[in-house]
């Protein structure tokens, strides 16, 4: 195993590990001390037991290892790995915790300990996720639909742990369900912003007689790439072209005014992009010459 592969091994052991100990964390602090219910494997373990008196751990276990199966078969040896360090991780971190924390204050107002709570759950599986691993259990059904079918990991994972809370209602406080349902709305919102975390862009889309002008400006002065199409007038039908680029947030300003100082009246439609992939982004520049450009 070459250095850079290890280096890559070591770097998402340590995500793995940081995910999993914020999603511990956030359980023994907050979960657990004020009986609050969640979705995931543990909600419907729960509801079982509640209703056929099936053993949590044993249900725990098959379907644990059920999943485990899954994501081998679909997701691949790499991604079963992490999630086999995730499975036996979590039980370890939660007797660790509960001997390290049993002192620490904790509040017992159930709205913030579910506010609270969710933000490190949603925090502590969206690391992990972007790891390119998951937490085992629940966590792997919509990682497999986001790969079949595209479907969001975090909208998947709302709808199971909604279905599963849901369910509850028969064998639980309905104020605790409700609180779940709260818990699972805010932790998805934060899941989905950890996972676009760093990613998302600026596309801006730029219309004016000196396009030419801004479309070289834009790759010597702002080192961005970018594409003319065509476009016609909707008013006098006049034909032209029009200059699209993608850059960071940071750069739209820098954009903004060398646009302006090449033509005041130039049209500018600006649009937040969740993640940009290619040349320049995800891959390294790589710079043509005047000489290939011509040929």
């Amino acid at each position: 195993m070459n250095s850079s592969k290890l280096f890559q091994n070591l770097k998402t052991l340590f995500w793995v590990i940081l995910g999993n100990s914020i999603y511990t964390f956030s359980v023994v602090m907050f979960i657990q001390p004020n009986g609050l219910v969640t979705g995931g494997t543990t909600g419907i373990a729960l509801f079982l037991n509640r209703t056929i008196q099936f053993p949590v751990p044993v249900f725990v276990a098959i379907f644990n290892i059920a999943m485990f199966l899954l994501g081998l078969l679909v997701l691949g040896k790499k991604f079963a790995v992490t999630t086999v360090i995730s499975t036996l991780y979590y039980p370890v971190a939660l007797a660790v915790f509960d001997v390290l924390l049993k002192d620490v204050p904790r509040t017992s107002d159930l709205m913030l300990a579910t506010i609270c709570g969710a933000l490190l759950i949603g925090a502590g599986i969206g690391i992990v996720i972007r790891a390119g691993a998951s937490t085992g259990g629940m966590d792997i059904p919509p990682l497999v639909l986001n790969k079949k079918w595209n479907i969001p990991v975090a909208y998947s994972l709302y709808a199971f742990d909604v279905l599963i809370l849901v369910t509850q209602f028969m064998a639980t406080d309905m104020d605790a369900v409700l609180y779940g349902i709260v818990m699972v709305l805010i932790y998805t919102l934060v899941l989905n912003k950890v996972l676009v975390m760093g990613n998302s862009k600026v596309q801006v889309k730029i219309i004016s007689k000196k396009y030419e002008e801004i479309n070289q400006a834009i790759q010597t002065q702002l080192d961005r790439g970018s594409t003319l199409f065509d476009i016609e007038g909707g008013y006098l039908r006049n034909e032209s072209l029009a200059v699209m680029t993608v850059l960071e947030d940071r750069e739209l300003p820098k954009l903004n005014a060398l646009v302006k100082s090449i033509d005041p009246k130039a049209f500018l439609i600006i649009n937040q992009v969740t993640e940009v992939r290619g040349r320049g982004f995800t891959m390294e520049k790589k710079y043509v010459s005047e000489d290939k450009k011509q040929k």
